[in-house]
C-alpha cells in the first residue's frame, strides 16, 4: 500500500463515538474485576455512570442538535450521522444493562458480604422504619414540593440528572386518577444512612411517606425516573460585549436544554411511561430501563466509607528526588533547586503539594519575587493554589491569572473564583474569543542579585491539588532562558495583542502542535528511509484528528515503529497490512487516571521528546491554546521512554486494539501468569526510592 491517503480504505478512521463507548466499556471491566477489593469496583461502578451522563449530555446531545438543524455531515469514519447515533443507542443500552446486572448480581451482594447493605423499605425492621419517618418529618418534608399534572397545572419541568418519582394518586370522592411529580432532593443523601453500615435509597424513603404529601388522596403508583438534557454551552464571544456576562446567561440557559435520554426503573407501569415519553418529547430508543435504584453515582457513598479493609492501600506520593536530593532542606527550597537543573515531575508518584503547590507558594511569600503569571483551567474552590495568587497580589507583587471560564462544567466555579482573584488584586484575564485556554503554564519573575530570572512550570495537568492525588501528569520545572522567553510571550499573547507564534522550546496550538508533530512524523519517514534509527511514541487520552492520523499511517507504512499509549479514544486502525501494521496501540486504566501527554521521536539516535496539555483532536489542535514543551536532559529522555517500555511491554497488563475496533484486555501472559500492574509497579518503585 502506497503513502497516499487517497489510496487508503475510506474507513481507515473508526467512529469516535463508539470509540467513547468502548473506552466507557474498559471502565466497566475494572468494576467487573473479582481481584479488586469491592469499594474499588463500586467505584469504577460510579465511574462509568458518570462518564455515561457526561457522555449524553455532551456528544450524544451535540449530535443530535447537528441532525436537528440538518449541519450533520458523514463522520471521519464514512458512517452518516442517524447511523452512527443508531449504534450509540444499541451499544449504551447494552452497556447500561451490563453495569446494573454486574452492579445487581454481583458488587451489591460482595458488600453485603462485608457488611455493607443497601436495602429497599419493604427490607427493613419496624425501629429503622420509625427512625425514618422521624428523619421524613424532619428533614426531608420540608423541602419536597410535589407538582401535580392536570389541564390546570401543565408537565413541569424536568431538570437534567435530577432524580424523579412518578406518582398516580386517586381522588376517593370522584374516583379520577391523577398524576403529580415529586422531585428527589439533590442536597440530601443519595442513600440514607441507617447505621452500622446499613442505608435505604432516599426514594424509597419519599415512596414510604406518598401519603403525607397527599393526604386524602390513594396512592396507586409511584415510579423512579431520570432526564439526562443537552447540557453543552455554546457562547458566540463575537456577538457579546462581556464574555463574562454572556457565559453565565449561557449557564442559565443550559438548565432547558432538550431531554437526550430518559432513565426509568424496569418495573414502571406502561401508561406511566407513555406519559413520561410524550410529556418529554423521547423516543422510545431515548428509553433506558434498568433495574433499580437509578442513578448509580451515588455509590460514591460506599467508596468514601471508612473501610480501608475493602480498598486498594492507600498512597501518597513522595517529593521529587529531584528536588529532595539537591537541597536538603525541608521543604525544599524550589528555587535554589530549579537554578541548578530542570525538574521532571510525575504526579501522583511526585508529590504535587510539594513541588508545584510549594513553587507558588514559596514565590507568594518570596520578597525577591515580583509577578507571578499563571493559567487556570480547573481548580478547586478551596485550592492553595488561588490562595497562594491572592497571597501574592497582597504582598505587593504583580499577579496575572488566566482564568478559562469556559471549562466544561466547572463553569460557574470559574467565574467565582475569578471574581475572588479580582477582588484581591490580581489581574484577571477571561481568555481569548474564539479560544479555550487548556495550556498548563505558570512562571514567577525572581530577582536573583545578579539578574532577573523566570522560573516556569509547564505541565499536562490542571492546577488541582485534588486530582492531583487522582491523576496521572507530569510537569517541567525550569528556569531556562529559552523556555521563559517563550512562556512569557505566550502570556503576552494570552493577556494582550501580542501575535507572536514563533517558539524556542514550546509548539503552541492552534498555530503550531498539529504542525509540529507532522513535521517530526515525517522526519522519522525520512529517517527510515535512510536506514537511520526511527520510532515514533504517543500517549495521550485521545487521538482522533485525522491529519495526525494519516501522518502515523504514513510512518507505519514505510516501517518506522509507532507505540501509542491512549486511555480513552482511539480513532486509528492498527495492524493494518500496508497501512499500520508496526503501529501498537495500548489502553492503562486502573487507580488513577492516566492524564499526562507525551510525544517521542526517535530522530536518528537523537531523541526528542515533549510533554504538555494537548490531545489529538480537533478542539485541541484547532480551537484552543494548548502548549507542548520540549525536555532537553539526556535522564529525563530517558525517563519518559522507559515508561512507555513499561507501558507497551508484554509483561504489563493492559487493553490492545486491533483493527476492527476491538479492545482486548490482556490480564495473563500466555504460561497463564498474572501480568504486572503498571500503576502498581510504579507505585512501588516509588516507595522504595527506584521509580524511573
Amino acid at each position: 500500500m502506497t503513502t497516499d491517503p487517497e489510496s487508503w480504505p475510506q474507513d481507515r478512521f473508526l467512529d469516535r463515538e463508539l470509540s467513547w463507548l468502548a473506552f466507557n466499556q474498559r471502565v466497566l471491566e475494572l468494576a467487573e474485576d473479582t481481584s479488586l477489593p469491592i469499594l474499588e469496583r463500586a467505584k469504577f461502578l460510579a465511574i462509568f455512570a458518570s462518564n455515561l451522563d457526561e457522555f449524553f449530555m455532551v456528544r450524544v446531545a451535540g449530535l443530535k442538535r447537528r441532525i436537528a438543524t440538518g449541519i450533520a455531515v458523514r463522520s471521519a469514519s464514512g458512517r452518516n450521522p442517524k447511523a452512527v447515533l443508531e449504534s450509540i443507542w444499541e451499544r449504551a443500552h447494552e452497556l447500561q444493562r451490563e453495569h446494573a446486572m454486574v452492579f445487581q448480581a454481583d458488587v451489591l451482594p460482595q458488600m453485603l458480604a462485608h457488611g455493607i447493605e443497601l436495602l429497599r423499605y419493604e427490607q427493613l425492621t419496624q425501629e429503622e422504619r420509625a427512625t425514618l419517618t422521624t428523619f421524613f418529618h424532619a428533614q426531608v418534608f420540608p423541602v419536597l414540593t410535589p407538582l401535580a399534572v392536570d389541564p390546570s397545572h401543565p408537565f413541569p419541568y424536568i431538570s437534567g440528572l435530577s432524580l424523579n418519582m412518578a406518582v398516580v394518586v386517586r381522588n376517593p370522592v370522584t374516583g379520577n386518577e391523577l398524576f403529580a411529580r415529586v422531585k428527589v432532593p439533590p442536597s440530601l443523601p443519595r442513600f440514607v444512612a441507617l447505621g452500622s453500615q446499613r442505608f435505604v435509597p432516599l426514594e424509597d424513603v419519599i415512596a414510604a411517606h406518598l401519603n403525607q404529601l397527599f393526604p386524602g388522596m390513594q396512592i396507586l403508583q409511584n415510579h423512579s425516573f431520570r432526564v439526562t438534557r443537552n447540557e453543552d454551552v455554546e457562547v458566540e464571544e463575537d456577538d457579546a460585549e462581556n464574555l463574562l456576562l454572556a457565559l453565565e446567561r449561557e449557564l442559565m440557559r443550559r438548565r432547558f436544554g432538550p431531554p437526550v435520554r430518559l432513565e426509568v426503573e424496569e418495573s414502571i407501569d406502561p401508561y406511566v411511561l407513555d406519559l413520561l415519553i410524550s410529556e418529554l418529547d423521547v423516543t422510545e430508543n431515548e428509553v433506558f430501563r434498568v433495574p433499580g435504584p437509578l442513578d448509580l453515582t451515588g455509590l460514591w457513598t460506599f467508596v468514601n466509607l471508612d473501610r480501608q479493609d475493602l480498598k486498594q492501600p492507600n498512597f501518597v506520593g513522595r517529593t521529587s528526588r529531584q528536588l529532595s536530593e539537591v537541597e536538603s532542606s525541608t521543604p525544599p527550597d524550589i528555587f535554589s533547586v530549579v537554578r541548578e537543573r530542570d525538574v521532571l515531575l510525575h504526579h501522583p508518584y511526585d508529590s504535587f503539594s510539594t513541588s508545584v503547590q510549594l513553587f507558588l507558594e514559596q514565590a507568594a511569600r518570596d520578597p525577591h519575587v515580583l509577578a507571578i503569571k499563571q493559567t487556570l483551567y480547573r481548580t478547586s474552590g478551596d485550592s492553595p493554589i488561588v490562595d497562594a495568587l491572592i497571597t501574592a497580589a497582597q504582598n505587593g507583587k504583580q499577579v496575572l491569572a488566566l482564568v478559562e471560564i469556559k471549562a466544561r462544567f466547572d463553569e460557574q466555579n470559574n467565574i467565582d473564583w475569578g471574581r475572588k482573584l479580582e477582588e484581591a488584586g490580581v489581574h484577571v484575564v477571561y481568555g481569548l474569543v474564539g479560544l479555550k485556554t487548556h495550556s498548563k503554564a505558570s512562571m514567577v519573575v525572581r530577582n536573583d542579585g545578579d539578574q532577573l530570572r523566570r522560573y516556569c512550570h509547564l505541565g499536562t495537568g490542571n492546577y488541582h491539588p485534588k486530582t492531583a492525588r487522582l491523576y496521572e501528569d507530569m510537569g517541567l520545572l525550569t528556569c531556562s532562558p529559552e523556555v521563559g522567553e517563550d512562556v512569557s510571550n505566550l502570556f503576552n499573547v494570552l493577556s494582550g495583542y501580542s501575535m507572536n507564534t514563533d517558539y524556542a522550546r514550546l509548539l503552541v496550538a492552534p498555530h503550531s502542535v498539529r504542525s509540529g508533530l507532522v513535521e517530526r512524523i515525517d522526519r522519522e519517514i525520512e529517517h527510515h528511509l535512510a536506514g537511520l534509527p526511527s520510532g515514533i511514541r504517543f500517549k495521550c487520552n485521545a487521538l482522533v484528528d485525522e491529519q495526525v492520523i494519516d501522518a502515523l499511517y504514513r510512518a507505519s507504512s514505510v516501517g518506522v515503529p509507532v507505540d501509542v499509549f491512549v486511555r480513552g479514544i482511539c480513532a486509528l486502525r492498527p495492524g493494518v497490512p500496508g497501512m499500520s501494521e508496526t503501529i501498537r496501540v495500548i489502553s492503562i486504566l486502573g487507580r488513577f487516571l492516566e492524564h499526562s501527554r507525551a510525544f517521542c521521536f526517535e530522530n536518528a539516535g537523537d531523541r526528542e521528546v515533549w510533554i504538555g496539555s494537548a490531545d489529538m483532536m480537533h478542539r485541541n489542535l484547532d480551537r484552543r491554546v494548548e502548549t507542548l514543551v520540549q525536555l532537553v536532559d539526556p535522564g529525563e529522555l530517558t525517563w519518559v521512554n522507559e515508561l512507555f517500555d513499561m507501558a507497551m511491554s508484554t509483561g504489563f497488563a493492559s487493553w490492545r486494539l486491533d483493527a476492527d475496533g476491538v479492545w482486548t484486555r490482556r490480564l495473563r501472559a500466555d504460561d497463564g501468569t498474572l501480568l504486572a500492574d503498571y500503576q502498581e509497579v510504579l507505585i512501588a518503585r516509588t516507595k522504595h526510592g527506584t521509580a524511573p
